[in-house]
Parts: structure tokens; sequence; C-alpha cells
């Protein structure tokens, strides 16, 4: 069975036939192929994911209404934006309008990939819908989603530096959140390095972050030596892998193996972490040092705008350091969020 995107494609080749000649089509075609597969590998696999699970959402909804897969209108778009804040979820509760919204748009992606003209104006009227009935949902008094992590901040720091067991996994812990604090981590980005990916510096450690969020795929993070040793990352790095080698083989100084280690309740290494193991690390070790609100896989991004912020940084410092954009609203956010008492325009007027 021919497919609506094949016959696509195919009209498409036939026209550069007609222009170009049978031999240009041909080149022209195994060019698009390329493109596409290019696409493919570049393209990050958390964002892979979100497709993959939004478009399991759209055809939930689709068999909820029965409607077709393979139409974006107007009017499904908007009852799909309905449907997911009215009951959506597995569970038949409605979705957060923000987890609305992601599905919404990773399904019109969807949409058009395999084939279905969504237009622009159509997709434009569905998110209206989306912010009018969150409007709804808000004066009705309800609140939905998670809601913004807590910060990470220079107490928690070193109380869970001082919580973590003198263990392999105690030092793996200290290091992954004293390092990541201090580039703004999200967790897939520790996931992601290699044990090439950090070097030594005599101010501190050099730390290339592969991310695929922004345009900036490799940012290096320069992060000094801090003046209290307690909570010093340099030092906790240092510590951590010079037990690693010494308890698992010189193996693991191999600049291709994982910075950060998966380590099981007996001590087995089983391989490298992943994002949500670093998110479950964070929240585990903040939790044991008796953190009051136990931290996310967020709260070391967040935290370093805050604390920085308040020790006087300059938000284009804070930017580079953390890989944002210069002037991003996220990270403005961020700091909104810290400077509402102190750098309020209502305070200090008599």
């Amino acid at each position: 069975m021919i497919t609506a995107v094949e016959l696509v494609d195919h009209a498409l080749v036939e026209r550069w036939a007609e222009r170009h000649g049978i031999d240009a089509a041909r080149r022209l075609a195994e060019a698009e192929d390329l493109a596409d597969a290019v696409a493919a590998e570049i393209t990050p696999d958390n964002t892979t994911d979100t497709y993959g699970k939004s478009w399991r959402v759209w055809q939930r909804f689709c068999a909820a209404a029965s409607l077709p897969e393979a139409e974006g209108s107007r009017g499904a778009l908007v009852a799909f934006v309905a449907w997911m804040l009215r009951e959506g979820q597995q569970n038949g509760q409605g979705y957060a309008p923000s987890s609305a919204s992601t599905h919404l748009a990773a399904a019109v992606v969807g949409l058009r990939e395999r084939g279905v003209a969504v237009s622009g104006d159509d997709q434009a009227e569905a998110r209206a819908a989306l912010e009018g009935l969150a409007v709804k949902l808000l004066q009705a008094g309800e609140r939905r989603g998670r809601g913004q992590a807590v910060g990470a901040d220079v107490d928690g720091l070193r109380a869970i530096a001082r919580a973590c067991p003198d263990t392999l996994t105690g030092e793996r812990d200290k290091a992954l959140v004293l390092t990541g604090f201090r580039y703004a981590s999200r967790s897939q980005d520790p996931a992601g390095l290699l044990t090439g990916d950090v070097t030594l510096h005599p101010r501190g450690l050099l730390v290339d972050i592969l991310t695929g969020k922004t345009k900036h795929s490799v940012r290096t993070a320069k992060i000094p030596y801090d003046d209290d040793p307690e909570i010093c990352p340099v030092r906790a790095w240092t510590a951590y892998r010079t037990r690693l080698v010494t308890e698992h083989g010189a193996r693991w100084a191999d600049p291709a193996t994982p910075a950060f280690v998966s380590i099981d309740r007996w001590g087995h290494i089983t391989g490298g972490m992943v994002p949500d193991s670093v998110t479950r690390a964070v929240k585990r070790i903040s939790t044991r040092a008796g953190v009051p609100i136990a931290w996310t896989g967020h709260s070391l991004r967040i935290g370093l705008v805050s604390v920085a912020r308040r020790a006087g940084r300059d938000s284009i410092a804070i930017a580079d350091q953390g890989g944002w954009a210069r002037h991003s609203r996220s990270m403005l956010g961020y700091m909104q969020r810290e400077d509402g008492w102190d750098d309020n325009a209502a305070a200090g007027l008599t």
C-alpha cells in the first residue's frame, strides 16, 4: 500500500524529471533520502521519545473520538486540546496545560511527517483554545502540573557533601551534584559525559558538554576550585575518579568510558548513567541529606542561576556558564523568582 508521503514524493520526483531529466531527478531523490537520514541522526533521543509519546496520545484521542488519525483539521485539533485537558491521561485525568501544549506541538509534527497538511492558522487556533481553556481552569481553582522545581543552594550542597557515605557510590554522588551545580546541568548532561570530556586545568575543570537542545551543541564550561574544600567540585571529581580506577581497574580511565557510572547496591558497575538515573540520584541524594524539599534533575540548573545572581554575577556570565542563550527567557524567569523581594519596584519607597 502506497502512503500519502510516498505519493507526495513520487509526484515531486516526476516534476524534477520533467525539469531536469531522469538522471538528475534520481540524484535529487537520493539527496532527499540522505537529508532525511541526517535529520534522523541529529535529532536528540529525548526529542524522538517526546514525538513518539505525543503521537500515541493523538492515537488514543482519535480512537476515543472516532476520528481518522490522518486528519489535522481545525476542529480535530481543537477537540484534541479539549480532550487532553478533560480526560487525556491514561488514568482518565486531564493533562496539565504545559503537557497538553507539548503534545499538541508534537502531534502536529507527527501529522506533517505522515503527509497530512496542517495549516498554521488551524494550529494557532488550537493553541489559542488551549490557552483559553487553561485560564478557565485557573479561574475554577485548578492548579495542574508539578510547578517549577526547587533550586539547589549552597547550604544544600554542604548537607549533601556531609551525607555522602565513604564508598564509591558516595564519591560519585558528591561529584555528580557538586560539578553539575557549577555548570547548571540538566539530567541528560552528566549522563552524556565521557571521561575524556572532563579535563583538569591548573585553575579547575574543563567540561565539554554535548547537548542537542540548542544550536550551541557543544560548550565548554570552566569549573574553578572552590574556596571551601568540603564542596569543591574539582576535589570531588578527582576523588571519585581516583577511587573508581583504584577499585575497578585502569580501563575506567579510558577517555571513551562514561564519566559517571551506574553502581548497583552491591557495588557493581552496571554501565553509564542515563538521564532518568541522574534524576533519581539527585532526588535520592538530596533526600538522604535532609534537604527540606527534595531536589529534582532540574534543581541544579535553577540553583546556579539563583545563587550566582544573589552573588552579583552578570547575567551574560551566568548564561555562558549554563549554556543559555544570552537574555534567555527561562533563565531570566529563574532570576525574577529570586529577585522578587530584593529587587522590587515597590520596596523602599518610604
